[in-house]
């Protein structure tokens, strides 16, 4: 079923995915997928809050003959991306699955936005970050700009619990570590596993700190273990190409961040630094040459990485954290 602007494909029977561009995002695009029956239909993810996205999403749904008033959705995590959409296509008989654990963030986030971005911000500056660069980044952000703006009664849904949708019984797991209370979808009879941001094969989540989190990337690479145990022959990620061996992708997502790991150390050895002056000496895979190319947002999410590797290293005794003159420094331990 092609598209000028956009692509749908039937996977399997009775579910699709729809490619939904986003526009001036390195992503590039987000998979949102469909799964149809006959009473009920389910959406997984949406896009960005913006006119690109919508305009996809709804002319795709006419093409698949999806009716809204009989339509679910089920949000893999609160990201701008995945969830910013949500109010703008529900109907009042649309329940919105989210993960418990994430209901209060997005909350937060919608009723009380200034002080929970300003606290954010505050961090992301003791970390190093300049502060006309940290505010700027943050006015850049996508969760600032395209962020779910119509509040939409979330229901919640909890490690374990099941959605069925024609002939398909959806699993929920609860997979944290690329947000607080990521989800993913099984189907344990047909092997499919809906795998949101938490395995991408053609780009690596972005694991980044989060206030709500003692320590992300442990509890990043602890949600693989959990999924590296599944029967799938078929991963539908959140962006980019669909797969099949969940396995092997888990394993060079380990290599990486053990790579990563040993960079932010070695890069400690000239003496104590920010998450900033460290990420600055990171490879990172974008196509610019040096740090100061790097496109605003790009050093945010860089830096937020950092942090979250350097939290691993701290609790693990690999590292040690002090604080001077209202910044965070780290060292070699």
């Amino acid at each position: 079923m092609p598209s000028k602007s956009f692509m749908i494909e039937e996977v399997l029977p009775g579910l699709f995915r729809i490619e939904v561009p986003l526009p001036r995002n390195p992503l590039k695009s987000i998979n949102s997928y469909v799964v149809r029956g006959e009473d009920r239909h389910l959406i997984i993810d949406t896009g960005m809050n913006i006119k690109e996205c919508l305009t996809t999403i709804v002319e795709a749904l006419k093409i698949l003959k999806i009716d809204l008033s009989k339509t679910d959705f089920f949000i893999t995590h609160l990201h701008a991306d995945h969830i910013g959409l949500v109010g703008k296509l529900a109907s009042e008989n649309s329940k919105i699955y989210l993960s418990d654990v994430e209901i209060p963030i997005v909350k937060s986030v919608l009723e009380n936005s200034e002080d929970y971005w300003s606290s954010i911000l505050k961090f992301f500056e003791m970390n190093g970050f300049p502060k006309s660069e940290a505010e700027k980044a943050l006015r850049e952000h996508p969760a600032k700009k395209y962020y779910a703006s119509d509040r939409v009664e979330l229901t919640p849904i909890s490690d374990g619990d099941t959605i069925e949708i024609g002939n398909y019984t959806f699993i929920a797991l609860l997979t944290p570590g690329h947000s607080p209370g990521h989800m993913c979808l099984y189907e344990q009879d047909k092997k499919i596993l809906f795998s949101g941001d938490h395995i991408l094969f053609d780009i690596t989540p972005n694991i980044t700190w989060w206030k709500e989190m003692e320590n992300p990337l442990k509890t990043y690479l602890e949600s693989l273990e959990r999924v590296y145990s599944l029967e799938v022959n078929l991963v539908l990620p959140g962006h980019r190409s669909i797969w099949k061996d969940h396995r092997k992708r888990i394993d060079e997502l380990k290599i990486h961040h053990r790579n990563r790991l040993n960079e932010i150390i070695q890069a400690l050895k000239d003496g104590e630094k920010t998450a900033w002056d460290i990420a600055s000496q990171i490879s990172w895979d974008i196509d610019f040459k040096t740090w100061d190319d790097f496109p605003i947002t790009q050093k945010w999410f860089a830096v937020g990485e950092t942090i979250a590797h350097l939290i691993y290293l701290e609790r693990f005794g690999k590292v040690k954290k002090v604080e001077k003159n209202g910044k965070i420094l780290y060292s070699i331990n």
